[in-house]
């Protein structure tokens, strides 16, 4: 568990850093990167001038995430259709790819639901804000 916790938290590095990579340019007469200076880099992290506010930032991470449990939810609904396909008549997987599958339709439902209502308190929280 603790393996899998270290592999998400540096693929979440990783992933956060690669605008700062994006950005870097090499300028080929000095051999110098450039485009990583102080306004690109606040520009990019969400602060200083021209950055986001904090809210917004809650609000892109709350989507990022309801977005990863609808990716979820696909591979559920792949992984039912797969035990329905190779259940064979014997009745025991088609069982279990039903339930599992109606799980999964409840829970996107859920997902759904919360992707609208945190859009609508972000929303309206950066209204307040600005």
């Amino acid at each position: 568990m603790k393996s899998l916790l270290t592999t998400i938290a540096v693929f979440a590095q990783v992933y956060l850093l690669m605008p700062l990579a994006a950005k870097a340019e090499l300028d080929s007469t000095t051999g110098v990167y450039t485009g990583l200076d102080s306004t690109t880099v606040n520009t990019i992290a969400g602060t200083g001038a021209g950055g986001t506010s904090l809210t917004t930032v809650i609000g892109n991470g709350i989507n990022v995430l309801l977005g990863l449990l609808g990716i979820v939810f696909l591979v559920l609904v792949v992984y039912a259709g797969f035990l329905y396909l190779t259940d064979q008549g014997a009745g025991e997987k088609a069982k279990k790819a039903m339930k599992l599958l109606t799980t999964a339709v409840i829970g996107i439902i859920i997902i759904v639901a919360a992707y609208a209502i945190s859009n609508y308190v972000i929303g309206a929280m950066v209204a307040v804000v600005e």
